[in-house]
């Protein structure tokens, strides 16, 4: 193995439009790759060192959606319950519809199914903006425990019937909110006893992190294309709601060495280095099947994802040849607004995490390249 070419990849990105960036490869539970390069805060002139914080955004959903695989695999529900059955504020939703050209509010017609959150095709969208978690706000004192934002969400009409098309929506947050009712205490509960302190992930959290920790936060930039270089923005995820608030979809907070025990566990069939089994084989192995109806397909069209189907919460590679990979079908993971990258590959046991710190995050350049490097190295 050479991984010449990924650190040049790495310092180009530093002298290019990413402040700083850190990288993670293992193979069979070995680190075989470590490299971080630029700027953790640029204008104070602190480097990168490798212990940065960052906000995972929807990286988070690799996370969750484990989670909820692991209660799957217990037999505690099925993907194909209507999620009525554990959340009745699912029960009678509205969709919207076009009738002689006109938006209307009807009944939907078909129940919300578990898989529907799972793998993106509720028919929510993704807005917090809503009269109902703007009340939410108000009568908790911004507190947003997660169960009452869902309910908020369920107040609003759908966009289409459940499993018509595949749409980047709140599914995942919602399927935080079913994990803590399954679960029976919350999810930042539930994950911390059965992956986080087993994995001995001590700097990953939902939501935000002891406030001795924060020191350790990179800065948070946004490329500003009207400008031509980033700027650094206030720090903070707009998805973490308040302080009871746990983001399914975007509520985690890690870093690139933290995040990567998660990973590798994953990507050696569920099972860690020191033989905690956190998921089946099998798990794994339906986590990453490709879900998507031909109807669904069509929508599921970013750049980044040529050749790529998504699973139960993941992006998860088809085609090959379609996406120009160099990666194996069944290579899978996901990536978060600020840039986090990650490679899960349970057939070579292979696991890559990329972290960096920037909104508008370039990701339809970096991850390709990022993914055909590593499998070139290999």
């Amino acid at each position: 193995m050479d991984f010449s070419a990924l650190k040049r990849f790495q310092d180009y990105l530093a002298g290019w439009r990413i402040p700083g960036n850190d990288c993670m490869v293992t193979v069979d539970h070995e680190p075989v790759y470590r490299y971080y390069t630029g700027w953790a805060d640029r204008e104070a002139g602190r480097p990168m060192r490798g212990d940065e914080l960052y906000y995972f955004w929807s990286a988070s959903k690799v996370i969750t959606t484990s989670l909820g695989m692991k209660l799957h695999e217990q037999g505690l529900f099925t993907m194909n319950d209507p999620v009525a059955a554990y959340m009745p504020e699912f029960r009678d939703m509205k969709v919207r519809v076009r009738v002689d050209g006109r938006d209307e509010i009807a009944d939907a017609k078909r129940p919300i199914l578990v898989r529907n959150l799972f793998n993106m095709t509720a028919g929510f969208d993704y807005n917090f903006g809503t009269p109902a978690v703007e009340e939410v706000r108000k009568k908790t004192g911004g507190r947003c425990p997660t169960r009452e934002v869902a309910r908020a969400i369920a107040e609003s009409p759908l966009c289409f019937e459940p499993g018509e098309r595949w749409q980047y929506s709140l599914c995942h947050d919602v399927l935080g909110a079913f994990i803590e009712v399954i679960a029976g205490k919350r999810l930042r509960d539930y994950a911390r006893e059965v992956l986080f302190d087993p994995l001995g992930m001590d700097d990953t959290c939902y939501n935000l992190p002891d406030p001795a920790k924060m020191e350790r936060m990179a800065v948070q930039y946004n490329w500003r294309d009207d400008l031509g270089k980033y700027l650094p923005t206030n720090n903070t995820c707009g998805h973490i709601l308040g302080p009871d608030y746990d983001s399914g979809g975007a509520g985690v907070v890690s870093t690139c060495a933290d995040y990567m025990k998660f990973a590798d566990t994953v990507a050696n069939g569920g099972t860690s280095a020191d033989g905690y089994r956190y998921l089946s084989p099998a798990s794994v192995e339906l986590w990453r099947r490709d879900t998507l109806t031909p109807s669904e397909r069509e929508s599921y069209n970013w750049p980044q994802l040529a050749g790529y189907g998504y699973g139960f919460g993941v992006r998860t590679m088809v085609d090959p040849a379609g996406g120009g990979s160099l990666g194996p079908v069944g290579e899978f993971g996901w990536g978060g607004a600020a840039g986090v990258w990650v490679i899960l590959d349970p057939d070579n046991r292979v696991a890559l995490v990329y972290t960096q710190h920037m909104l508008n995050n370039q990701e339809p350049f970096i991850s390709p390249r990022l993914r055909n490097i590593l499998y070139a190295c290999l």
